[in-house]
């Protein structure tokens, strides 16, 4: 995240000190899903791929979700709107959603597909021993119980803007990654 926040910086910066007319306008998305184009899909995903596969439960996180393709359309807009430049965009649909959260619409959503997704929260103390052997795991320690909300509001009023149900994106993933065979269907 850090590196992220250095590069848009630099980027509004140099726009700043430049005197050749560029213009720059900023779209931050939140946990990106939706579906994926083949077996080459964002780490980020892992998340619902450990769900799928049957996880031992849900990690205490919370975060925002936006749809790839929702994202993809608030970066057009963002080019091409007139009143875009300068501005900084959030792309995220709704509030932070939970792991839990997103288990009960794989579960809703899916059926049978659904089965091994955990039903229950894992305490964090878990999560920490687990960290000890996981890298994957380790990495989420720092966002444990960290609600991160924002909003999308002014991407929605300025440019007109309306990303699709959050629950969609999240089941667009799966029906994707069932597709491809990176998570299997169950029998």
């Amino acid at each position: 995240m850090r590196s992220k926040a250095i590069a848009e910086r630099a980027a509004w910066d140099f726009t700043k000190a430049s005197d050749e007319g560029f213009e720059l306008s900023v779209v931050n998305p939140s946990g990106i899903f939706g579906p994926v184009l083949g077996h080459d899909y964002s780490p980020s995903l892992d998340l619902i791929v450990r769900l799928m596969n049957g996880a031992l439960g849900c990690p205490r996180l919370y975060f925002g979700v936006v749809d790839v393709r929702d994202v993809a359309d608030l970066h057009l807009r963002a080019m091409t709107h007139p009143a875009a430049k300068g501005e900084r965009f959030i792309a995220v649909s709704g509030e932070a959603m939970s792991m839990m959260d997103i288990a009960k619409v794989l579960r809703a959503r899916l059926g049978d597909a659904a089965r091994r997704v955990p039903t229950r929260e894992l305490p964090n103390w878990v999560v920490r021993l687990a960290a000890k052997f996981d890298s994957q795991m380790r990495q989420l320690l720092p966002l444990l119980g960290n609600i991160r909300n924002a909003t999308s509001a002014k991407a929605q009023r300025v440019l007109g803007w309306n990303p699709r149900p959050r629950e969609d994106a999240i089941v667009a993933t799966v029906e994707s990654l069932l597709r491809f065979g990176v998570v299997g269907s169950a029998k």
